[in-house]
């Protein structure tokens, strides 16, 4: 009898599905999140003579892990935590996004010398907090419920700009660049498109779902809202990652009030959580093979200027933006006054992952000073992931939050942390 060997795929998926949970378990002994240990047993596969072999798209990550990820943390987002904290949200994610990605193309420029467009590209890249990074961070925090609200849709909505920012930044760096007006409107016209696209969607799937009391066909229309929303929004030249968030955001909240049924609101929500266990598993593993250690070599410098930028970027954003605004208006209330923790918190746990790595793997061949613009991505990525990710804990119990204790506008720290893990 003729003995067939296992497709490379199925030892690569077995071999990672072994590997979690020894990794989780290991980490969590050192009290550190899993999914840093799972970045650097990614770079530990990276330095194997084997590495040139795995084939490492950037659509894997995108295509495949985001769009998951990003609807089952948006479809668990609480609607009347979100309504109380929207104000905050939108500024981070717009305007907070292209504030970042110019204070980081300024200093890289005004440091090492980078083309300002070049220095912008890093800067659009890097300009957004991570969903996969945030979430998979927060989740074994015991922060307040609106805090990690915050954190939460922050990470959700602002990758899809820094990846509108993105496609910008290339576009300036072509032979026949377009002007500020045109780029102003066509991210607009993006952002406000993904939107209508992901909101029409999650209705769509939400009325289907009063349809039916199966809870196996309940659970395939959200995965269905999840990928699909996601393909539309990109066959129509869309933010796809920004559709498939307000596709859960909806379902979330609207889907699950009008359309699921008790019994699958239990089994979808858990089965939910077991994809995003895989898929952040997956994304942070690839994250470490995706980083080629030669290219952080040849970049050190300009990798130490470019995660000051981004520390610097975080801090204007978080205590001078979304802190001075709160202050500012806080007669009209639409942004929230936050307690000055929660904003240390905020600015600390602003890491990079996933959505970074991937745009980092995307900019095109041909592209001026490419390897160099990567090693430099990749190098605040991995600052971030392993030295904010590993400290973030401890940064959350110096705040002095714990998570039964919801500030009030205003209030100042809570006394005392529960941290799970």
């Amino acid at each position: 009898m003729t003995v067939v060997a296992p497709p490379t795929i199925l030892v690569l998926f077995v071999a990672f599905l072994a590997a979690m949970p020894v990794v989780a378990i290991v980490a969590g002994r050192l009290r550190l999140p899993y999914t840093v240990g799972l970045v650097v047993v990614g770079l530990i596969v990276s330095a194997l003579p084997f590495r040139k072999d795995l084939d490492l798209s950037p659509g894997l990550i995108v295509t495949i892990l985001l769009p998951g990820l990003v609807f089952e943390a948006a479809f668990r987002l609480d609607g009347d935590e979100l309504r109380r904290t929207f104000g905050g949200v939108a500024l981070l994610a717009v305007p907070g996004v292209l504030i970042s990605a110019a204070v980081v193309a300024f200093i890289l420029h005004a440091a090492t010398g980078l083309p300002s467009g070049e220095a912008f590209l890093v800067g659009a890249i890097v300009s957004a907090t991570d969903p996969v990074a945030v979430v998979s961070t927060m989740r074994r925090l015991a922060a307040p419920r609106r805090l990690v609200t915050l954190v939460d849709a922050e990470s959700l909505f602002n990758d899809g700009t820094a990846a509108l920012a993105f496609v910008v930044a290339l576009a300036a760096l072509g032979s026949n660049p377009p002007t500020l007006a045109q780029n102003a409107v066509q991210f607009g016209a993006a952002l406000v498109g993904s939107v209508i696209v992901g909101g029409l969607a999650g209705f769509l799937v939400s009325r289907a779902l009063k349809g039916t009391s199966d809870h196996l066909i309940e659970l395939t229309l959200t995965v269905l809202a999840a990928y699909g929303t996601y393909l539309v929004a990109d066959l129509l030249h869309l933010s796809g990652i920004i559709a498939s968030v307000v596709a859960g955001i909806v379902l979330g909240n609207y889907g699950r009030r009008v359309g699921l049924s008790r019994h699958a609101q239990g089994v979808i929500d858990d089965v939910w959580e077991f994809f995003a266990f895989i898929l952040t598993g997956a994304a942070f593993l690839l994250i470490g093979i995706a980083i080629p250690l030669g290219a952080l070599a040849a970049a050190t410098v300009p990798i130490a200027w470019g995660v000051l930028a981004v520390l610097i970027a975080r801090a204007i954003v978080v205590y001078g933006l979304l802190g001075g605004a709160a202050r500012l208006e806080r007669r009209f209330g639409i942004i929230p006054a936050l307690p000055i923790s929660w904003l240390h918190v905020l600015n600390w746990t602003g890491l990079r992952g996933a959505v970074a790595t991937a745009l980092a793997l995307s900019i095109p061949e041909g592209t001026p000073d490419r390897e160099q613009l990567q090693g430099i991505i990749f190098g605040i990525v991995l600052f971030t992931l392993i030295v904010q990710g590993s400290t973030a804990e401890r940064v959350l119990r110096w705040a002095g939050l714990r998570a039964d204790h919801d500030a009030p506008d205003g209030a100042g720290p809570a006394a005392g942390v529960e941290v799970k893990t």
